[in-house]
């Protein structure tokens, strides 16, 4: 008997470890974070990390993509996530697959180019892809493709085939060139019914530009009124400053998109036959040299905002191709540390992976920050921080000593430094004390309106982004983080979203702002960056009496719970979380009737738990119309002074509100003027 239970014992095994990754196994997958091997503090004194480690980086990634793979046929097709990404129904399979194959080919055609032979779970790389390639042709197989129809607008098939436009243009010799004439020439008709044809008013420009650009160069005839046409709108997407606008959008697009795509373009293609579109790219890329690196903080990490940010390290897409501009603006080695740091932070994150592959969401799932238009395989997207494996290694971008720019001599304690894009409206804030980014930018989108409902939520909608404290989504109790919440006329927890920027003036961030389903709901919002947090000064101009509640960044469960302490201070009621990293704290100076803590669970991307501290108040009209408290924040274990706690010593208003004269405690005056 025992005998006969061992032989059964050996069979399920075996069973069970012929399973096909994608299957029932994929729930067994171990998920190591990426190990940084033989790190060079030489040439990278901060991360260790130089060409070398970001090939192993990227191999790491696309390793797990591999595990999926175990003969040429099997798609880049991995486990659902559950939520509202797709696919949601049967007909969306394909173009899940075709989002599989073309994202992570982001990451293997820089490897291939320099490898052809690469293998990776026992596959070589370069006969799968050139494979599945094939099977987009072939109506047999399950990742057939079929070309647009006559009359039918852009679809996401029209964005996969500008990116692998990108992949072909990166390593033809390997993926495109061994192909038969005749399977090249039935491709090229494929991804020309897509690329020859209509788009979207958006960055998705350039997937046509990439698909019409890399078929003439390789010796096609495309529409080239067609090319230049979308060129030149493209261009015309530019607002100053480095920015792009997507359309209504200023978020990580502009880089990710736009200003990666035009440095690849020009090298690729632009230079050589449109030469003066590829001037304006290269100068709209170097004017990016004096904002867009200020928006990572002093450790190099980015900060979560704006939709797709599962595609995390793609914000960093653009960096690598300073290399290629002969411009001093740029300080290559803290452009590099700012790419390789925030490499790490995600592929040294133990959330980063499940079942080996990237999850929807920032660090681990989180599915408030999901769009619709995502699957599982979109996550590659982030795959485009590794075109710049294309480089050299003697180029300057590798060879640069990593630095910190500005924040290691320029920028001093306790002071705080703002950049503002009077272009876009954007204000970007770095803070010396805790080493951290924040930014404000474009919100201004109905719900009603939002049919794919990213614009108008917590993507875009707080009131500032913070690299420390990353966005957290709203409670329908109203607890809410980094923005205003009213309790509109369906007894909802309603939040701002509807933003009108006003003015910089004086350190004071100024916008107005109007309740979607309520008009008669107004406020004009001004803040002010100090060294160690933000003073809010807002003045509610709405006709109606309203509960309201105001929240400050919230702090994630670390280690342990979270500690609580309220204090006084000069008859103001102050109360500071600690999460034994970081400590918010915030002080209600005009207004408010009432500071609370609020512990969430399930809203947080960094932990389960968290929490958060709320303002609260009864507006009444024709009473106070000021509503003034200070957010602040330090490292864990560090005390609060009373002066820390309270910078302002006072705050004179006009009769009418609409001047304000703040004075500092260290005897320094701000002017606020609605």
């Amino acid at each position: 008997m025992k005998k006969k239970l061992f032989i059964a014992f050996i069979i399920l095994l075996l069973i069970n470890s012929s399973c096909k990754p994608g299957k029932s196994s994929d729930k067994n997958k171990s998920n190591p974070t990426f190990e940084l091997v033989t790190p060079d503090y030489q040439t990278s004194p901060l991360t260790g990390m130089t060409r070398k480690h970001w090939k192993d980086a990227a191999r790491y990634i696309l390793n797990g993509a591999f595990s999926y793979v175990n003969d040429l046929d099997d798609p880049m097709k991995f486990p659902k996530q559950p939520g509202k990404s797709y696919p949601l129904k049967e007909a969306q399979i394909p173009t899940e697959k075709l989002e599989g194959l073309c994202r992570t080919l982001f990451i293997a055609s820089p490897l291939l180019r320099e490898d052809s032979a690469l293998v990776l779970n026992n596959i070589k790389v370069a006969d799968y892809y050139r494979h599945q390639l094939l099977n987009l042709i072939d109506s047999t197989k399950e990742s057939y493709i079929a070309p647009r129809k006559k009359g039918q607008g852009p679809n996401q098939n029209l964005v996969e085939f500008g990116a692998l436009s990108i992949s072909l243009f990166m390593a033809p010799q390997v993926i495109w060139e061994p192909l038969p004439q005749d399977k090249k020439d039935a491709i090229a008709h494929l991804m020309l019914s897509y690329g020859d044809g209509p788009t979207v008013a958006s960055n998705w420009k350039f997937f046509n530009i990439f698909v019409l650009s890399f078929f003439k160069d390789q010796g096609y005839s495309v529409n080239e009124n067609l090319l230049e046409e979308y060129l030149s709108k493209t261009l015309d997407d530019y607002r100053g400053e480095g920015w792009y606008n997507d359309h209504p959008a200023y978020d990580y697009y502009s880089m990710w998109a736009y200003q990666l795509y035009g440095v690849v373009w020009n090298e690729f293609f632009g230079k050589k036959y449109y030469p003066d579109y590829a001037e304006k790219f290269k100068s709209n890329f170097i004017d990016m040299a004096d904002n867009y690196p200020f928006l990572f903080d002093k450790d190099g990490k980015m900060i979560m905002w704006g939709r797709s940010i599962s595609y995390r390290m793609a914000s960093i897409a653009p960096f690598p191709f300073v290399g290629l501009i002969d411009s001093k603006k740029f300080n290559l080695g803290w452009i590099r540390h700012n790419a390789s740091a925030t490499i790490l932070q995600f592929v040294q994150h133990p959330g980063f992976l499940k079942d080996s592959v990237p999850t929807l969401g920032f660090y681990g799932p989180f599915e408030p920050a999901v769009q619709n238009y995502s699957c599982r395989g979109s996550v590659y997207w982030m795959g485009k921080a590794f075109l710049g494996l294309m480089l050299p290694e003697d180029n300057p971008f590798w060879t640069e000593i990593e630095n910190q720019g500005p924040w290691t001599n320029e920028y001093k304690n306790d002071k705080v430094y703002n950049r503002f894009s009077s272009a876009t409206n954007t204000l970007i804030t770095n803070y010396p004390n805790i080493g951290a980014s924040e930014v404000r930018a474009w919100c201004h989108e109905k719900v009603a309106d939002d049919w794919q409902k990213f614009r108008s939520t917590e993507n875009y909608n707080r009131l500032s982004y913070n690299s420390k404290f990353l966005w957290q989504a709203d409670s329908p109790d109203g607890a809410v983080a980094m923005n205003y919440v009213f309790l509109n006329k369906k007894e909802q927890w309603e939040a701002l979203r509807l933003y009108t920027f006003k003015k910089f003036e004086d350190g004071f961030y100024y916008r107005d702002a109007v309740l979607e389903t309520n008009e008669n709901v107004k406020i004009q919002l001004s803040e002010c960056p100090i060294p160690n947090g933000i003073l809010r000064i807002d003045r509610y101009l709405g006709s109606d009496t309203i509960l309201m509640r105001l929240g400050h960044y919230a702090l994630p469960e670390k280690d342990q719970p979270i500690k609580t302490i309220s204090r006084n201070i000069g008859g103001h009621k102050a109360i500071i979380i600690d999460n034994g990293e970081y400590q918010l704290a915030m002080v209600t100076l005009m207004g408010w009737d009432k500071l609370e803590t609020v512990q969430i669970d399930g809203l947080n991307p960094e932990s389960k738990s968290s929490v958060v501290i709320n303002s609260t108040a009864k507006h009444i009209p024709n009473k106070n119309k000021t509503y003034a408290c200070l957010m602040l924040w330090k490292k864990s274990n560090e005390d609060w002074t009373e002066k820390e706690l309270m910078p302002v010593s006072d705050i004179i208003s006009s009769s009418d509100g609409t001047k304000m004269n703040v004075i500092f405690t260290d005897a320094t005056e701000k002017n606020v003027t609605f």
